[in-house]
């Protein structure tokens, strides 16, 4: 209940104007708006508040029901959606604990509806305090086998972190849907993949965005160049982007690579 009173709180505190909009690039209105549509709509997890260098931001926390849990993942939602989307966070969150993962899904920095890609690059600036703050809370409970799951827009963001991130805390990176895109403005997918030598599962759809199916090589490439045999690829036959459908397949694929990756060894 404390959780839920800091949660409303915020809440309040940010209709009162008592934050800046101003001063934050991200769109913390659009945030506020997120969390008023889901927060009553939990009803496996724990909506926890996060401190990201003085701004509270929500995640949302699935402990493992398992006797023997094997660590923890941080979930990275996708362009402009919220911690509990439908789509590839929900499932992963909900169905990563009784495999024995602990999640923990974070709302990440979101603009205006219609912002494309290329308009999130000057904002990824506040990326590294959301993706710290998620860190240190799972190691408060406790958990030190960590791994990133993000999809879409977030694996870049996840992508990004690790490649400017000495020494990073975590064991690994699962990106889903990653478009391997060269853009002006910082947006260098590849240049990215190249800095990082951590364990690493590509995951895309048969029929994905062409954004990811046409640079699959490009990733592959960069992957070679960072000197990661850590790096994998997988494709799953008849799924989308949103892997609609084929919600059961994307969980397996993750679960097996983490289980291979990162889970504790037993010997």
């Amino acid at each position: 209940m404390r959780r839920m009173n800091r949660f409303y709180g915020w809440l309040a505190l940010l209709a009162a104007g008592g934050m800046s909009l101003s001063a934050m690039a991200s769109d913390l209105e659009r945030e506020q708006r997120w969390a008023n549509q889901i927060v009553d709509a939990i009803l496996t997890g724990e909506v926890e508040m996060l401190d990201a260098d003085g701004q509270e931001f929500m995640s949302i926390y699935t402990e493992s029901d398992s006797e023997s849990p094997k660590g923890g993942v941080i979930l990275i939602h996708g362009i402009g959606v919220h911690p509990d989307w439908p789509d590839i966070i929900n499932p992963l969150r909900e169905q990563l604990p009784e495999h024995g993962w602990s999640t923990l899904s974070l709302q990440m920095p979101v603009l205006e509806a219609d912002a494309g890609v290329p308009d999130y690059y000057p904002i990824f600036n506040e990326v590294p305090p959301r993706i710290n703050a998620g860190i240190r809370f799972l190691q408060e409970q406790g958990v030190d086998n960590i791994v990133i799951v993000a999809h879409s827009l977030g694996a870049q963001m996840a992508t990004w972190w690790l490649a400017r991130t000495e020494d990073p805390p975590v064991l690994g990176l699962v990106a889903i849907g990653l478009a391997g895109t060269r853009l002006a403005d910082n947006g260098d997918v590849p240049a990215w993949i190249s800095g990082i030598t951590l364990p690493m599962l590509d995951l895309y759809g048969e029929d994905d965005l062409p954004a990811v199916k046409e640079t699959v090589a490009e990733r592959t490439a960069a992957a070679a160049r960072a000197g990661n045999k850590a790096y994998t690829q997988v494709e799953i036959a008849g799924a989308g982007h949103m892997f609609q459908g084929r919600n059961e397949a994307l969980v397996e694929a993750v679960v097996n690579w983490l289980d291979d990756n990162a889970a504790p060894s037993t010997d």
